[in-house]
């Protein structure tokens, strides 16, 4: 296995590790790096939590956990994993107990030989975050020497709740971890097809010219669900789509698409780039948020098969949180201006897909004559889908064979799993790249605080629910979503492509 592939040697402080997110993803995961030779021999797990257990117990509950939701594990490899893990009961509140993790960190360190290398994974509710960084620091579990053993802390989303308390997340985090020590995760970055977005444009001379104004009418980028919010229903009261999902994963697929060259591939250097275009987004202000922003609620099926979102466990009977959102957004620069990006989120839609796709420039004369043949004609697409196959396909015009002509629109597929069917998945990716301290798919703190930036005036200007237009649209369980939704690409004589539609 080449050097890259393997994480250095490192324990691994889980705080949180009896909760859903270390059960669903974090555990099966790393058992599976365990098996495919990812991890070294001196690679500890530590958890820490509130529930009472010992080492057996955890490592009892964490096969259970790897059964249930990864690969059936095999004696024979379970058991070299089991003794990587071990346990420390602790209140995430209380000073004393971060006192003895630090001993239970040393006890292992010397054990398992990793270094002193450490990295504390957030396996929390964000709201902990910070006090948590703070009681780590307090307890001397952080190393600052940057020539030293390495210290890391690693966190899932959302990174605050509006523009004001991402800031206050970043500076509490900075009081303890520089931040090239702080890895903030999206699951979306450690798809290929996203990562492919920048070699695609810039290692292929026939995409990179064409990629501006003058060749591209409009972007559509589209993350929908067909789920509900099902247990989470509490959580979504206080989050809705566009913390959920607009703030992070569709402005990170807007900044790869719309970003210029970086001066090379390093993590910085590319994160420029993408913070630049968050820059150069357009501000929604008073009526404008109304006028490019359709927010939808989900309601009952028209066949009442599926149930609406105020029918959901933990969901306030008049609640008016949406769970859908359609954005026309600009980016004032140079290569865009002119240029809309359509960005659509949603739960409980017609399928469940994720997708980018490039509308280019219609032909700007028809040489052929015939009219029937001139209709014909659809602009060249480009449509990279992320999920549920990760796959890049072009749209061109072709003749069909026969007398006169015709004229038809030929699509060229390429799918990431038929030539690459080894491809890690994306979350044992953003680990290995974490525990190597390789930040390119992480976020930074100023592009977090710059999305934040464009989307809290589009929250504020929802948030009391008193202008006509600020109530989400319903739209049935199952469909494609608010009708008002497409008349804010009929404004522009444009159309949604279909859900998953090719």
């Amino acid at each position: 296995m080449d050097k890259i592939d393997i994480a250095p040697p490192c324990l691994l402080v889980i705080l949180g590790a009896a909760g859903d997110l270390t059960r669903r993803k974090l555990m099966p995961t790393l058992y599976a790096m365990h098996i495919a030779g990812h991890l070294p021999p001196s690679f500890a797990i530590l958890g820490m939590a509130r529930s009472e257990m010992d080492d057996a117990a955890f490592r009892a509950a964490m096969r259970t956990a790897c059964e249930t939701f990864g690969d059936p594990p095999e004696d024979a490899g379970w058991q070299s994993f089991a003794d990587r893990l071990h346990y420390q009961t602790g209140n995430f509140n209380d000073a004393d107990a971060y006192r003895a993790l630090a001993g239970r960190v040393t006890e292992l360190d010397a054990r398992h030989a990793t270094g002193g290398n450490r990295m504390f994974f957030l396996a929390t509710l964000p709201s902990l975050y910070a006090a948590i960084a703070t009681q780590l620091g307090a307890a001397g579990l952080v190393h600052l020497d940057p020539q030293g053993p390495f210290s890391r802390v690693l966190i899932e989303k959302p990174f605050g709740h509006d523009l004001s308390s991402a800031q206050a997340l970043n500076h509490a985090l900075h009081e303890v971890f520089r931040e090239e020590q702080i890895f903030r995760i999206d699951h979306y970055l450690g798809k290929e097809t996203v990562q492919n977005i920048l070699v695609l444009r810039f290692a292929n001379a026939v995409f990179e010219p064409l990629w501006n104004r003058q060749h591209i009418d409009y972007v559509q980028i589209s993350a929908a669900e067909h789920i509900g919010v099902g247990s989470r229903g509490g959580y979504y009261e206080e989050s809705g789509v566009l913390r959920d999902m607009v703030q992070n994963h569709l402005l990170q697929l807007l900044a790869l698409v719309a970003m210029e060259a970086p001066l090379n591939f390093s993590a910085d250097r590319v994160r420029d780039r993408k913070v630049d275009v968050f820059r150069a987004l357009r501000t929604m202000l008073g009526e404008e948020t109304y006028h490019d922003v359709v927010l939808g609620q989900y309601a009952p099926s028209a066949d009442g098969s599926l149930p609406g979102y105020h029918q959901e466990a933990g969901v306030a009977p008049d609640s008016v949180t949406p769970t859908f959102a359609a954005l026309k957004v600009h980016v004032d620069n140079w290569r865009w201006q002119g240029v809309p990006f359509y960005l659509r989120t949603g739960k409980r839609l017609a399928k469940g897909c994720a997708e980018v796709v490039v509308q280019f420039r219609s032909i700007p004369f028809c040489v052929f004559g015939e009219e029937q043949a001139c209709a014909r004609i659809a602009p060249n697409r480009l449509v990279l889908s992320i999920q549920p196959e990760e796959s890049i396909h072009l749209e061109f015009a072709t003749k069909v064979p026969g007398n006169g002509l015709a004229v038809d629109t030929a699509r060229m597929h390429f799918g990431f799993n038929d030539r690459y069917p080894d491809a890690p998945p994306p979350y044992q990716r953003l680990l290995l790249d974490a525990l190597r301290g390789e930040q390119l798919l992480f976020s930074r703190a100023d592009g977090v605080e710059m999305s934040w930036h464009f989307i809290t005036p589009i929250l504020e200007a929802y948030a009391d629910g008193i202008h006509p237009d600020a109530r989400p649209y319903p739209y049935p369980a199952g469909s494609q979503g608010p009708v008002a939704a497409d008349e804010l690409l009929a404004q522009d004589s444009h159309n949604w492509q279909r859900l998953g539609g090719v």
